[in-house]
């Protein structure tokens, strides 16, 4: 298994990364999408340097060019909803893949103790396509996880899986490498060390989704 974290090495990144945790700017919600979606835009990128290519001709107006286009068929699933910014990056830039969409939510039994719900998937065949996995925040992994399972059990086996998350806890990068497959690629901009008693991701960025779209009751 890959783990790429792009906090390894300088980028743009840092930018877009210390606006989404900075708690001042974060408070204006349309700066915050777009920098969620301009780091899933990288991120397709550099995923788009792995998939497989053929060559295809095209014709110019002045002639023939031959130019190695993607033969991989790719398919975007994203957790609600704070994943939505984030899809919107991929998709502008593998704007030919298919999308899935997937509910989960965090069921709590008291303050601290919670199950991931599974309620919604909308999502094409996942057979033998390349899949990008997708949360803004990789807490625990339970709920990556989960919804992985789920969509295995009625979409398909993809031949290659990417996990892609804006931040992760050390203890999700463990878990995830516990529960995916070998060929599964993990993709981060920033790796956080703790996890709070609420499962929360410290210091994290909070509630991305609040922050992308509102308070939710």
């Amino acid at each position: 298994m890959h783990i790429i974290n792009f906090a390894d090495h300088n980028s743009i990144i840092n930018q877009y990364m210390s606006e989404l945790r900075d708690v001042n700017i974060q408070q204006d919600r349309m700066r915050f999408r777009r920098n969620l979606e301009r780091i899933g835009e990288i991120m397709a990128y550099e995923i788009s340097r792995t998939l497989n290519y053929t060559q295809q001709d095209v014709s110019t107006p002045l002639g023939i060019k031959s130019i190695n286009k993607p033969s991989d068929s790719v398919v975007l699933a994203t957790i609600l909803r704070a994943g939505l910014g984030f899809h919107q990056g991929f998709l502008s830039y593998l704007d030919n893949a298919e999308n899935a969409f997937i509910s989960a939510y965090r069921k709590y039994s008291d303050d601290t103790h919670f199950d991931i719900e599974v309620e919604y998937i909308a999502s094409p065949s996942l057979e033998g396509k390349v899949m990008i996995l997708a949360d803004p925040m990789l807490a625990t992994g339970k709920s990556m996880e989960l919804c992985y399972q789920a969509l295995l059990a009625s979409k398909g086996t993809p031949s290659v899986t990417h996990v892609a998350a804006v931040i992760a806890s050390t203890q999700a990068i463990e878990y995830v490498k516990q529960h995916f497959p070998e060929n599964t690629t993990v993709w981060v901009a920033a790796i956080d060390d703790t996890l709070n008693e609420h499962g929360y991701i410290v210091p994290g960025l909070g509630d991305a989704g609040d922050l992308a779209y509102g308070v939710k009751e």
